[in-house]
């Protein structure tokens, strides 16, 4: 079971798109300030994107288990970026010049060619320039997007989960993935999730004799993701141990109701969602900046800072689904409107 978690959270996640993307750390070549916008402008939609996705999934009915009934879910979430959200503005970046926008992780594939300039002391005792004031600059190119390789262009979550009926109508539901490594650089994952459903037909009196269920639903999710900066000794920048870290939490909060018949489930949703992520990295990172006097090049190595940004998405969602019951075998599909318009769609195998 270990392995089939796994593997299923590794390929409809999105840590395989962050790990497949190089480049992002020309960025640090920026100042801090800038450097920080960009990050920001760069990874955000796609970041906003899987916190919507990992917020959706949790149910394909309103009916709990019996108890100890249970079922094991897997699914797949991709929420839609809005095209406006596919490039960000590079307007009012102080040392990046250049254009005046790029695409985004989830826009289109093109590089963006920018050029940093900064004033520094130089500390270089074998330039003439030592110890003064000196305009550098050094070229960062901006990596394109992932559009192209996004599971039908949507950002993609993981949605493999456990779900066992409690005493009193409810029923606890499981998303876990301990820490495992992947590929070859060092790359960990680490995801946990938890939620709890309630199902209150019984409150509205006679309804309980019918085929509506409703139930209410709190669900965290927590996840971790890690990955290796491959060194380089060479070009614009310098890189030794570098290791980008990705951290997310997320819970929603929903009212679901479904119409439970023996071979079709209609059920929606109506709830609010909040999620936060932050990207940092560390390891040792130096810039090779140019400069000329009397028409010579010189080059001034600085030590660079790296990044410390956050992310966060919220809002309210309306989702709409159906599922076909073939005995213990479920396929199921859904819809939720909001922010980014979240498809779900999966398979489950459900006992009592």
């Amino acid at each position: 079971m270990k392995k089939i978690l796994f593997i299923s959270c590794i390929m409809f996640s999105f840590t395989s798109q962050l790990k497949a993307q190089e480049g992002f750390e020309n960025i640090l070549l920026a100042d801090q300030a800038d450097m920080n916008k960009l990050m920001e402008g760069y990874f955000s939609p796609a970041m906003e994107g899987f916190i919507h996705g990992i917020n959706s999934g949790w149910y394909h009915t309103a009916k709990v288990h019996k108890k100890l009934g249970f079922d094991i879910t897997i699914g797949f979430s991709g929420s839609w970026v809005p095209s406006e959200r596919e490039v960000f503005s590079l307007a009012g970046l102080n040392s990046v010049s250049g254009a005046t926008s790029a695409p985004t992780f989830t826009g289109d594939g093109t590089e963006t060619s920018l050029t940093v300039t900064r004033t520094v002391s130089i500390s270089d005792q074998s330039s003439p320039a030592f110890g003064q004031q000196e305009t550098v600059s050094a070229p960062l190119t901006l990596p394109g997007g992932k559009k192209d390789d996004l599971p039908l262009g949507a950002v993609p979550a993981p949605a493999v989960q456990v779900a066992v009926g409690l005493p009193f109508k409810t029923e606890a539901i499981v998303r876990f993935v301990p820490k495992t490594s992947f590929g070859d650089d060092g790359g960990e994952l680490n995801l946990f999730g938890i939620g709890l459903k309630k199902e209150i037909t019984s409150w509205f009196g006679p309804m309980d004799k019918t085929p509506l269920h409703v139930s209410l639903l709190a669900a965290y999710t927590a996840m971790d993701v890690s990955y290796a900066i491959g060194d380089e000794n060479t070009g614009e920048i310098i890189v030794q141990d570098g290791l980008a870290s990705f951290d997310l939490s997320s819970f929603t909060v929903q009212a679901i109701a479904s119409l439970n018949f023996p071979i079709i489930n209609i059920y929606g949703g109506f709830g609010y969602s909040n999620g936060n992520a932050n990207l940092n990295m560390s390891g040792t990172y130096q810039g090779n900046f140019n400069y000329n006097i009397n028409g010579t090049q010189y080059t001034e190595t600085l030590n660079l800072s790296t990044p410390d940004v956050d992310f966060s998405a919220s809002g309210v969602s309306t989702t709409v689904g159906a599922r076909l019951s073939l005995g213990f075998f479920k396929i199921f599909g859904s819809y939720t409107l909001q922010k980014f318009n979240t498809l779900n769609a999966g398979i489950a195998f459900s006992f009592r």
